[in-house]
């Protein structure tokens, strides 16, 4: 009697836990799919041989490239945690040409002879008679006194300027070299009191697996003018992987092919077919030109590069609808190209292609006029990270719209590509993706732990025999529009990094 009863409870029970489930939902049964695992896991759904007829589907993971390439040579130069000691020596004649070069001309293209000692990590490595020019365009400066003046032993009035260092220039073998690496473009934190924009940004395309971003860290420069009683101290500078046909053949895995055409793109580098006649395209003669578009490689075959890249203007300013998307998505790693550009919006890069039709480079691995890859490759972010200005459509780098960074109108390609939804989401989830504070990219204290991190590591050497720039401040640049803007105060509602992440579309 009481087994029957039993039973007929029981079914009483399951009875009403049906009703119960299909009118008014007051009981639900767990979802098998999210049953946690007695290792604090979740079911997913297959057997204990790992095989489902209905597999739920993994969530889509970034495919960072393997930078297996970089290991022992760009990594060991370019270490953001070490600092670097650059010792250069030069006699007083050479320096003192170095000075009548500027004068003559103030984008002088010249190299003097000079030594270099490079120190890091328990590390010498010294390289007798390499080279050493000017770098900068509107940032170019004398490095001594006035114009007109010589070098004043012991007594000079140094300046901070834009150095580059080229290993190789008149030795042409692989004692000039540094762990492969040959060029070092010695850059002062002109504008940055922050000492931290640009290699900031360069190390966020790194860690956000943009290949084609160079590479970059800090380094300690001294320069000694032969019979100085010392050499002047110049202080804390970024050190930053040239952008040649080095860099190119370093990656050449990635491009495809490393011996066809790179430009480097200045002011006015639209790509607007419509612009054609408007701007000066040539090769890198060393005059100090400064050409709208220039062939840094295969410069031999200028004729065909100029042919190919005016054809690539013409497409790209011309085709439309499915025609134009489905050009791009084959002459373009259309996925890394929006990457790319969702670290330059987020950033706040806003004298770039888009805005002002400046700043970076492309390369194509080909040198056929139709078949090819083309590749973006981002360059110059000092004017980021708060520094603002009135330009093209922008006033303001925090608060601008993602989607309409510049005009497309004037400089089309990335604003075409966004016209389509496939391409779109690609973006806009790339912009969530830096901003995920999950991910310690672009999240404020993130951000602000890595940049405190450099600062604890060249504070006390940022004073410098220039007497300019002595001191770490978080300050924009005084020239910008915005001087609100902070990056290291996490508590200011003008925190840049809070700022921007406002600005980002959803998915």
């Amino acid at each position: 009697m009481k087994q029957r009863l039993s039973i007929i409870s029981l079914l009483l029970i399951c009875v009403l836990l049906v009703v119960g489930c299909v009118e008014d939902n007051a009981f639900i049964l767990p979802d098998d799919s999210t049953t946690e695992q007695p290792d604090g896991g979740k079911d997913d759904g297959k057997g204990d041989d790992g095989n489902s007829e209905n597999p739920e589907p993994e969530p889509e993971k970034p495919d960072y490239p393997n930078t297996a390439w970089a290991a022992g040579e760009l990594d060991w130069v370019f270490d953001m945690n070490a600092l670097p000691e650059i010792r250069i020596s030069v006699t007083e004649e050479q320096w003192n040409e170095l000075l009548k070069e500027y004068d003559r001309d103030s984008n002088t293209a010249t190299y003097i002879h000079c030594d270099a000692e490079f120190k890091s990590k328990g590390e010498t490595h010294n390289f007798v008679d390499a080279g050493l020019r000017l770098r900068g365009n509107t940032s170019r400066r004398r490095p001594e006194g006035n114009g007109g003046e010589m070098h004043k032993r012991d007594n000079a009035d140094w300046h901070h300027c834009h150095f580059m260092l080229n290993l190789r220039k008149f030795q042409k073998d692989d004692a000039h070299e540094l762990h492969n690496v040959r060029k070092l473009h010695l850059k002062w934190h002109k504008d940055d009191r922050a000492y931290c924009r640009e290699l900031y940004c360069y190390d966020l395309f790194r860690r956000f697996g943009i290949w084609t971003a160079a590479y970059s860290s800090y380094c300690r420069l001294w320069i000694h003018v032969e019979g100085d009683s010392k050499a002047a101290y110049y202080g804390v500078y970024e050190m930053i992987e040239a952008i040649d046909d080095k860099y190119v053949k370093k990656r050449k895995e990635l491009f495809g092919d490393h011996n066809h055409n790179l430009w480097k793109c200045r002011w006015g580098a639209s790509l607007n077919y419509n612009d054609r006649n408007n701007v000066s395209i040539n090769v890198d003669d060393d005059s100090g030109a400064n050409y709208t578009y220039e062939l840094k490689s295969n410069t031999e075959n200028f004729a065909a590069a100029k042919t190919q890249l005016i054809e690539f203007t013409k497409n790209l300013t011309q085709r439309t609808g499915k025609d134009f998307h489905d050009w791009i998505a084959s002459v373009c790693d259309v996925r890394l190209l929006l990457r790319t550009y969702a670290v330059n919006v987020v950033v706040g890069m806003w004298d770039d292609y888009w805005n002002n039709s400046n700043n970076y480079y492309i390369y194509f691995n080909s040198s056929d006029k139709d078949n090819y890859k083309f590749f973006f490759i981002p360059f110059d972010y000092d004017n980021t990270l708060g520094t603002s200005s009135n330009c093209g459509v922008q006033s303001d780098s925090g608060r601008h719209d993602p989607l309409n960074w510049g005009d497309t109108g004037r400089n089309p390609l990335i604003g075409k590509i966004l016209q389509f939804d496939d391409y779109r989401k690609i973006y806009i989830e790339a912009l969530n993706e830096l901003i995920d504070p999950a991910n310690a990219l672009f999240y404020y204290q993130a951000s602000i732990d890595r940049i405190n991190g450099w600062h604890a590591m060249i504070r006390d050497y940022v004073v410098n025999d220039t007497e300019e720039d002595c001191e770490i401040k978080d300050r924009p640049a005084g020239w910008g529009n915005i001087y609100d803007y902070r990056i290291l105060d996490a508590g200011s509602s003008m925190n840049f990094f809070k700022v921007k992440a406002e600005s980002i579309p959803s998915k």
